[in-house]
This record gives structure tokens, C-alpha cells and sequence, in this order.
């Protein structure tokens, strides 16, 4: 063997990556000096992706593969670097691989309430949480945006922003629905695709996406869910009449109960127990027997309708009097039985005597004499 040949063996290299974390995105191969050797030999496997980068300009992007580093498959490398015709000189370049595979089972969740608007409650401050998946889907824009020069990055290190860029879309989003609070566990799955959909423009800008999103809950603060629990409970509870002698005659054993064994303890929880089952027994099988309705009273009759009278004297037409003011006239000697009088609903004029009204103010009087 030839010295020449003896030093072109030395050169051969081998650059693969086998990843045994399961949260490094990006990590760079090491070579002292960055010398990666003329015709070395590159291995990307199945869910990474190799970026070739050469005196700080992004060169080639491999695909999982095995791969010659030589001119003839590197045509952006040949562009780069003007190749010595020996083609056996190492060159300084930087190899970062690239972890395409979907990191699941991530965490997002809202570090404060989201204020919106609950057509039933009205405005309501709401909690959520869940989990979410994330890949990397070109790896240059990726490698260029995100990560820069870091020898090992991982999802530690943009995790807090993905969560950043959720919580802001999911605000958004619940806020306008319009979904009730009541009716949002049974929109989650739409939800989560809606904010999914949402963030895709945002992380692809960073050469990510967002396969899935879940929405594992939403609650609301301790107070709201305090008051309907309270508003669970008289529903469960139904006819509180009979709830309230339920619990008042379990409370009533419970302490017969504790109370020592003592006789007196004992017999006064007998006592009231009994005395509590006997009016739920006078009361029915159902509890408490509705009660016939109070016999409304008789509305009073309405007043008597008083009559206005008019008189006609003189051939003139006076009035209208009151059968009061006609009382003290014929005190008065003002009008006398033979004064005509009318009253709306009579039947033309009338002699005041001849009125059954009016006939009795004349009693009082004297009738007048013989031959008057």
C-alpha cells in the first residue's frame, strides 16, 4: 500500500447521528476544527434531516439517505468553494441533523384567566389547559429562524413560545365563538382543530408545524363552579319541602346516634323521629297533599248608579240636580209634586210626585188641602 493511499484512508469518514434523548431537535456533528473529510460518508436516517452549512452560508439540505460528500452530488458546494483538482483536502463545514419526528405530549395552558362573554352567565373568566404535538418540516428555514449556531437545541428552548402563541390563539378564538360555557367540553375537539388551523401560519414562518392540538379542560374559577354545584344540587334535589324534612330527620338520628347512648339522648332522638314520621305520614305516600285553594271572596256589588234630575220652570230647563239638592228644594218650597222633572233613560217629562224617586221627598209634607 502506497503512502498515498495509506493518507486517503485516513480520510474516509462516517457522520450519522443516533439520537437517545427525546427532546433534541437539533444537534450538531463535531469534528475538531469542523474538517469534514473529501468523500466522507453521510448518514441520515428516517426522521432527520442533515443541513450542510459551509463557512456560515446554508449549503445542501439531505433527506434520510447515505450520502458521498464529493462535488459530483454536492452541486451548491461546488458553487461555494472552488475545488483544488487533488479533491482530497478536507474542508471546514458545519453538518447540524435535524429531528423531523413529531414531539408529542407537550403542555400549554393559560397562566391567567380568559375574560368572555357567556350568553348565560355573561362575562366569565375561564381556565384551560392541554397538550399539543409539534415537527419540524423545513429544516433550513428552521435551522436559519430558530436556532442559529447552537450545537444542541431542544424543545425545552422554543416550548415557551409555541405555549405563548396557543394561549394567544385560543383566547382569540373562545372569545369570539360565542360558545356557551356549558357547551364547551363538547367542542374541544373543534376547538383544538380551529386554534391548530390558526397557529399553522405562525409556526410555519418558523419552518414548524402543528399536527394536533387537544383541550384536555376547561374551567372556571372556584366561586362559579362553587355557585353551580349549589345550582346542581336543587335540581338534583327536587321538591324542597320534602328535601328539608329528609335532612332535618336524618340529622335527628344521627344525633340520637352520638349522643352517647344515653336513655334521654336516645329517647328524645325516638321522640322527634317519630314525631317526624308521623307528619310526613299525615301528609301521604307523596309528601305534602296539595291544599285546596282559598274560596275566593264575592267581589261587593258595584254602587247604585245616583240619578242627576233636570227641571223645567218657566219654560226654561235648570239643572242638573242631585236627589239631594232636589230634597232641599222642595223643603224650600222650590219645587213642588206638580214640577216637571226628566232623568236621562226616562220617558219624557214627568211630574216630580209621579216619580217613584221622588215621591218621598213630598212625604213629609202635607198633600195640599181640599179645593187648593
Amino acid at each position: 500500500m502506497g503512502i498515498f493511499d495509506f493518507l486517503t484512508g485516513e480520510f474516509i469518514d462516517v457522520i450519522h447521528w443516533v439520537d437517545d434523548t427525546r427532546d433534541t431537535m437539533v444537534w450538531r456533528f463535531e469534528r475538531e476544527g469542523h474538517e469534514i473529510k473529501y468523500g466522507a460518508k453521510l448518514t441520515v436516517r428516517e426522521g432527520q434531516a442533515a443541513v450542510f452549512v459551509h463557512e456560515g452560508q446554508l449549503a445542501d439540505v439531505f433527506t434520510p439517505g447515505l450520502y458521498m460528500l464529493e462535488t459530483n452530488n454536492m452541486p451548491v458546494m461546488t458553487t461555494l468553494q472552488h475545488w483544488d483538482h487533488a479533491f482530497q483536502s478536507p474542508f471546514k463545514s458545519e453538518i447540524y441533523f435535524v429531528n423531523t419526528t413529531r414531539f408529542s405530549d407537550l403542555k400549554w395552558g393559560t397562566k391567567n384567566p380568559i375574560i368572555c362573554r357567556d350568553p348565560e352567565f355573561g362575562p366569565v373568566r375561564i381556565r384551560a389547559y392541554g397538550t399539543y404535538a409539534v415537527r419540524v418540516t423545513d429544516p433550513a428555514r428552521f435551522l436559519t429562524e430558530i436556532v442559529g449556531t447552537d450545537g444542541e437545541f431542544t424543545m425545552d428552548e422554543i416550548s415557551f413560545q409555541i405555549r405563548n402563541i396557543i394561549v394567544q390563539e385560543f383566547s382569540r378564538v373562545v372569545a369570539g365563538s360565542g360558545i356557551p360555557v356549558l357547551d364547551m367540553a363538547a367542542n374541544t375537539a373543534d376547538l383544538g382543530k380551529l386554534i391548530a388551523a390558526e397557529i399553522s401560519g405562525t409556526l410555519a414562518e418558523y419552518g414548524l408545524e402543528m399536527p394536533e392540538l387537544y383541550i384536555e379542560n376547561i374551567s372556571l374559577p372556584p366561586a362559579v363552579e362553587a355557585a353551580l354545584d349549589k345550582r346542581t344540587s336543587m335540581g338534583l334535589a327536587g321538591d324542597l319541602g320534602k328535601f328539608t324534612q329528609y335532612s332535618a330527620a336524618e340529622a335527628m338520628t344521627a344525633a340520637a346516634q352520638h349522643s352517647g347512648g344515653s336513655g334521654m339522648g336516645a329517647g328524645l332522638g325516638m321522640g322527634m323521629g317519630m314525631a317526624m314520621a308521623q307528619q310526613m305520614a299525615s301528609q301521604g305516600p307523596w309528601g305534602a297533599r296539595p291544599q285546596p285553594a282559598a274560596q275566593a271572596a264575592a267581589p261587593p256589588p258595584p254602587p247604585p248608579v245616583e240619578h242627576v234630575w233636570h227641571v223645567a220652570e218657566n219654560g226654561e230647563t235648570k239643572g242638573p240636580f242631585s236627589k239631594a239638592s232636589l230634597g232641599r228644594m222642595a223643603a224650600a218650597g222650590g219645587i213642588t209634586r206638580d214640577t216637571y222633572v226628566w232623568t236621562a233613560g226616562q220617558d219624557g217629562w214627568k211630574k216630580a210626585g209621579e216619580v217613584m224617586e221622588l215621591a218621598q221627598l213630598f212625604t213629609v209634607m202635607p198633600p195640599p188641602p181640599p179645593g187648593a
